[in-house]
């Protein structure tokens, strides 16, 4: 899907009223220094946490067994993506393995000024390999990334994400062990993979447990699939966040709709243009989901493969897409007041952004 057909879809933008300004100065014509982007408190909601390995972490898992390093670039489709993200789940290989990359996804979430994050894991492939269970590494999933958010001064809850390539009956497995783990810091549920080739219908009953225990409906949709995507995502799954869901712009109904019912688009510009979503990050629809009322958040996807974290996310946002520190700022109170955070936690990240605005440039 190019640009062109995204443009196309829902007709000629407007400017965008919180484009940030060709460039500040003080009252004595002196350029002012931008906000600090790190200190803007944000909530990484789109995040998958085998793909948000550290590049080095990735060269020592593949050190010890004496296999090659996966070439992270070597894509130039979805599904060869796919393979790239499948060689690093392959190097993770034991518990301390799975704990390593947890602690460390969550330390550079810390490092990239986020507040609270939500990594998207799916335990079945590693209940198989430690012969344990799912139950068992959500477990220890939980146990690792809720220590590390810990001592890292931060807070996690986890994204517990069924597969759409799996049984539909897996995921609805998966959507009563998520629930288990409602009060336990599972938070949301998710659905990944190609929707362009399995669209959202039979995973309705998954959602409606995982909705009735209260998580957060939080599948992909309008990425590799248009409108269509997004609408059965809202329809079928009852979504309150979608990941991605920029593609909803070829419909000006459904943004109408998105915008109307609150829902959240979690989006990821980098990977959008990676993947050949849009023709570039400056072409990506962010600007106007924003402009039509659309309540957006910034994530990284997969940095692993991308090559963009959080922080990154929020300044390329600013320099390449031009949006305005308000804008930014309300950027960032959405991804907090979509999580799973608790009150206390959105509360006083919220504070902190309004802190962020007033205190100004510099």
């Amino acid at each position: 899907m190019t640009s062109e057909a995204i443009t196309a879809g829902a007709g000629a933008a407007e400017p965008l009223p919180a484009r940030a300004p060709a460039g500040a100065a003080d009252a004595s014509g002196h350029p002012v220094p931008p906000r600090d982007l790190l200190r803007l408190p944000k909530a990484h909601l789109h995040l998958h946490l085998e793909g948000s390995m550290r590049p080095a972490t990735l060269a020592g898992l593949a050190r010890r067994p004496g296999v090659p390093v996966p070439d992270m670039e070597a894509y130039d489709s979805f599904s060869e993506f796919g393979l790239r993200y499948d060689d690093a789940v392959s190097l993770i290989r034991s518990e301390d393995d799975l704990r390593r990359v947890v602690r460390e996804v969550v330390e550079d979430a810390a490092a990239d000024g986020a507040v609270w994050l939500e990594p998207a894991v799916n335990p079945v492939r590693y209940g198989q390999l430690f012969g344990r269970g799912s139950a068992y590494v959500l477990d220890l999933l939980l146990d690792e990334a809720l220590g590390a958010a810990e001592r890292a001064g931060i807070g996690c809850g986890l994204l517990v994400t069924a597969l759409r390539h799996q049984d539909p009956r897996e995921a609805v497995d998966l959507a009563r062990l998520a629930a288990t783990r409602a009060q336990g810091g599972v938070v949301g549920f998710g659905l990944a993979a190609d929707e362009s080739l399995h669209p959202p219908e039979p995973f309705a009953e998954a959602f409606a447990l995982a909705r009735a225990a209260g998580l957060i409906a939080a599948p992909h949709a309008g990425e590799l699939a248009g409108p269509e995507s997004v609408r059965g995502a809202l329809d079928a799954l009852g979504a309150q966040r979608v990941q991605h869901g920029v593609r909803a712009v070829e419909d000006a109904a459904l943004v109408t709709r998105l915008a109307a019912e609150g829902v959240t688009l979690d989006v990821c510009p980098t990977s959008n243009f990676r993947l050949g979503v849009v023709d570039s990050v400056a072409a990506h629809p962010l600007p106007r989901l924003l402009d039509a009322g659309v309540r957006c958040t910034l994530a990284a996807d997969d940095s692993l493969l991308f090559g963009s974290g959080l922080l990154d996310e929020y300044a390329s946002a600013r320099t390449v897409l031009g949006l305005s520190d308000d804008a930014l700022a309300q950027v960032a109170r959405s991804s907090l007041e979509a999580s799973g955070a608790p009150e206390e936690t959105v509360r006083a990240g919220v504070a902190g952004v309004a802190t962020w605005l007033t205190e100004g440039p510099g």
